[in-house]
């Protein structure tokens, strides 16, 4: 998915609904951001830390260890530790079930009607599901946040000694972050992975290259970190921006009806340059506007008058200009010249009429006298 735009270039069963495992932790991390400040101290407690089950990645933090927000983000986000977000919601929900609740609010409000989660990290649960398209807008919402983007982008952490433990260094989980690993890709900005035996991998992620920012989302597969490079090769190599209308550049064409003959082919002009992302294969110039006109368009109009618009429609994602008149454009004199000499005429006739009605009634009162006599 473009994320300026939001057309989806590459789709395959992106609303059906699936187990998204630890990519779960991209909302959990974003609360955490809109909720807390990152240097606010948090005490994990003997709930969180123990409500792991085995198997599921930790930080080993201690019960009573005190850390930072951004250290325990970093946990979250960098080790995909489960132990850290256990800590999280119960510093911001007061309980675990209470930060859940306030997970689902977040969905609801970012209208993503196709995902609900049960827990803060992604363990298993037949409730606990969501969709590749849920999950590609979930990301876009999320890498407005510089400090996730940050957060989400790093390829290891480094935790200094705590009052319980001593450093710890991680690398990410995210291979395709790591610049000494065979899968590290370097258009890669952020990204966060999942895995579980019912999930399977899973990835979400976003990259920029060529003044492109490209989200990806892959769940449900065998080969998370391959499958996500060949997306995004596909759409670097396949789309590109492309010009669509110049500013000032014709549009369509008019002929004004009660216009002088000099002035009544009337162009209208685009007042915006429009540029589209496209299939390298699409010709821009084969791109038909629609154009929406106002009503009863007639002389006199003056050069730059907003006439209508255009819109087009590429990849699912609408683009549109207003359209104004390139000259001036004067009424008609023959028009005028018409109209007054009907006028006149009118008046010829109302003339004429008139003096035989005086006749006629002249005549009248002369024989009404005459018989009188």
């Amino acid at each position: 998915m473009d994320n300026s735009t939001n057309a989806v270039l590459y789709n395959k069963n992106e609303n059906q609904k699936v187990y998204p495992a630890s990519t779960t932790k991209i909302l959990t991390a974003i609360i955490v951001l809109e909720k807390c400040n990152l240097n606010d101290v948090v005490t994990a407690s003997d709930n969180a830390v123990m409500n792991v089950p085995e198997g599921y990645t930790t930080a080993e933090i201690k019960v009573n260890e005190q850390l930072t927000v951004e250290q325990l983000l970093e946990l979250l986000i960098v080790c995909s530790a489960n132990d850290a977000a256990n800590v999280l919601a119960e510093h911001v929900g007061g309980s675990i079930d209470n930060f859940v609740s306030i997970m689902n609010t977040k969905l609801n409000e970012l209208n993503l009607t196709n995902t609900h989660f049960t827990n803060p990290y992604g363990l298993h649960d037949e409730n606990h599901y969501t969709t590749a398209y849920d999950l590609a807008y979930l990301m876009k919402y999320c890498l407005k946040n510089d400090t996730f983007k940050k957060l989400a982008g790093k390829a290891s952490c480094s935790i200094p000694a705590t009052n319980l433990h001593e450093p710890r260094i991680y690398d990410s989980t995210n291979e395709l972050l790591v610049p000494n690993n065979a899968n590290y890709y370097k258009y890669l900005v952020a990204g966060k992975t999942g895995f579980t035996s019912q999930a399977k991998e899973c990835l979400v992620s976003s990259a920029y290259r060529d003044d492109l920012e490209f989200i990806c989302v892959v769940l449900g597969s065998d080969s998370r970190f391959s499958d996500t490079k060949k997306l995004f090769q596909y759409g670097y190599s396949n789309y590109s921006v492309q010009k669509i209308v110049n500013k000032d550049s014709i549009v369509t064409n008019l002929q004004i009806r009660n216009a002088s003959y000099t002035t009544k082919d009337l162009d209208l002009l685009a007042t915006d340059e429009i540029s589209a992302l496209m299939n390298n294969q699409e010709n821009p110039l084969n791109v038909e506007p629609k154009i929406t006109l106002k009503e009863n368009i007639l002389a006199p109009i003056e050069e730059g008058t907003i006439l209508g618009k255009a819109t087009y429609e590429i990849n699912g994602v609408e683009y549109s200009t207003n359209l104004v008149a390139s000259h001036s454009v004067e009424p008609s004199k023959f028009l005028v010249y018409s109209i007054y000499t009907i006028i006149g005429s009118n008046l010829v006739v109302l003339l004429v009429f008139g003096v035989i009605w005086f006749i006629k009634k002249k005549s009248t009162s002369e024989e009404i006298i005459s018989n009188e006599e």
